[in-house]
């Protein structure tokens, strides 16, 4: 027989994404639906062991699902990846009363619970939230769709200026691992190369390429760059060998870096972090744990950790195809 939940946690953890408020405020409010009360985690983990805990109710969470970040807070912890401070985290928790834990973050985050759940048999489930979309067991994560629609919108700008002075710019874009943002985002702005960490171009291809376009009439480019691409050092170093390997532009680096992190969450998103945090409090109440809520085909999953953190999401192969046809 599964035991009535008196109490559910919620925290977040790890790098934040829009629509990470969504999420708690559906949890919240999930938990309010079934009578569970409900505590909120602050600082993440870290706020876990030293016991920043604050009681939430439905109005607790009122006004935040249109706002950016976490109001939580979030904190990356080498404490818990200590035996005595994941220790100390479960103490505060039983002197809580928390008979469950929601977390929202990364794989890094889903690491950290799936030892905590072998070492004291707690309950918890994980909800995605990262911009890099780079989650194994899910389509998409929280705050991904924003992030690309944000980028989206700078190399839009950035596109009048390039137009308006013959010039190529390279737009860097978060992606130290995975190259998501960069290959959707590239193909939606319109992208004359896209560089990721998953295809290494190599610099003599992307002078030939460069030299193409060129030919074929085109009098500025817009290069997306993922920060983790392996072509150069960095992109300024890239940005100097096109400039000293290819005439006719004038090259410049645009870096978007945590821009993209922030904003007013889309729609989309604001969906997606409502219909995961009811999925939570739904798994938790049926006796799961263990598992991140994914979403695969529009439909909620529950994908345990050891899955979800055990490979990084593939990028598709057709996305690469498209962006090499309709950039010519």
């Amino acid at each position: 027989m599964i035991k009535k939940l008196q109490k559910i946690a919620v925290l977040t953890s790890g790098g934040d994404a829009p629509g990470m408020n969504a999420a708690i405020r559906a949890v919240v409010r999930s938990c309010a639906y079934h009578n569970i009360a409900c505590v909120g985690v602050f600082r993440g983990l870290q706020g876990l062991i030293e016991g920043d805990f604050k009681d939430l109710d439905a109005r607790s969470v009122k006004n935040i699902i249109n706002r950016g970040g976490t109001f939580l807070k979030t904190a990356r912890s080498k404490d818990f990846f200590e035996k005595e401070g994941r220790a100390k985290a479960h103490q505060n928790l039983l002197n809580e009363g928390v008979d469950a834990l929601i977390v929202i973050g990364g794989d890094g985050t889903f690491t950290g619970a799936s030892i905590f759940i072998k070492e004291f048999n707690f309950p918890i489930v994980g909800l995605p939230g990262t911009i890099d979309n780079d989650i194994h067991g899910t389509d998409f994560t929280i705050g991904y769709d924003t992030a690309l629609n944000t980028v989206v919108e700078a190399i839009d700008k950035i596109r009048d200026t390039a137009n308006s002075h013959n010039r190529l710019f390279l737009v860097e874009v978060m992606g130290r691992d995975a190259g998501h943002i960069a290959l959707n985002a590239g193909i939606g702005a319109g992208a004359e190369e896209i560089l990721i960490p998953e295809e290494n171009m190599g610099k003599d291809r992307l002078i030939e390429s460069l030299e193409r376009s060129k030919k074929s009439g085109k009098t500025s480019s817009i290069i997306v760059v993922s920060e983790g691409d392996q072509i150069g050092k960095n992109i300024f170093e890239l940005a100097d060998f096109i400039q000293n390997n290819l005439e006719g532009y004038d090259v410049r680096v645009t870096v978007l870096g945590h821009i993209q992190r922030g904003g007013s969450p889309s729609c989309y998103d604001r969906v997606l972090a409502s219909r995961m945090g009811v999925a939570a409090v739904d798994a938790l109440m049926e006796g799961s744990r263990d598992v991140m809520i994914g979403i695969v085909h529009n439909k909620m999953m529950q994908v345990p950790f050891e899955e979800a953190i055990k490979d990084k999401q593939k990028i598709d192969a057709e996305l690469i195809r498209v962006a090499d046809i309709t950039s010519i």
